[in-house]
């Protein structure tokens, strides 16, 4: 059976990991959920590959599925302007 892309609903949490030296995306709703990676964007990436890795375990060892919490949106006029920076080579502005 051929996999199909899943859009995650679910939000991440990024921080750095001083001891790993590496950007950490987590997400809450799913207990161990998570991914490291060099830079922010690399480890959203990866993230984003094993949320639905984690789903379909769950669902095998016949876990419950935590539903999305969804994401926090900022009007535009709150939202700060997108500027290019190269923090740490994160690839933020890229």
């Amino acid at each position: 059976m051929k996999k199909q892309k899943v859009i995650s609903k679910y939000a991440p949490v990024l921080s750095w990991s001083e001891e790993d030296k590496a950007f950490i995306a987590e997400v809450p709703e799913l207990p161990g959920c998570a991914a490291d990676a060099r830079t922010r964007r690399e480890a959203l990436k990866n993230v984003e590959v094993i949320i639905p890795e984690w789903i379909e375990t769950a669902r095998e060892l016949g876990r419950p599925i935590p539903h999305p919490k969804g994401r926090l949106v900022l009007p535009d006029a709150i939202a700060a302007p997108r500027r290019r920076c190269n923090c740490a080579g994160d690839g933020v502005g890229e």
